[in-house]
């Protein structure tokens, strides 16, 4: 994985798992659920982190059968 795409995943992954922390301090502390927004907005950056990773994973296996 070329180094910027590394560096977009890691950053990525940092802002993610803080705001899965904050969200489970609010159940486990408040119990107080997050909002359906919240949630799908957590989804839809995982799924854009996926879609970084899966495309570089394509593209080094096309490279590699060539």
């Amino acid at each position: 994985m070329s180094q910027t795409k590394r560096e977009q995943v890691i950053s990525h992954l940092r802002y993610l798992r803080q705001e899965l922390r904050e969200m489970h301090l609010g159940i486990k502390e408040d119990e107080l659920y997050p909002e359906p927004g919240e949630l799908r907005g957590i989804m839809a950056q995982l799924e854009a982190l996926l879609e970084l990773v899966e495309g570089n994973t394509k593209i080094q296996t096309n490279s590699e059968a060539a």
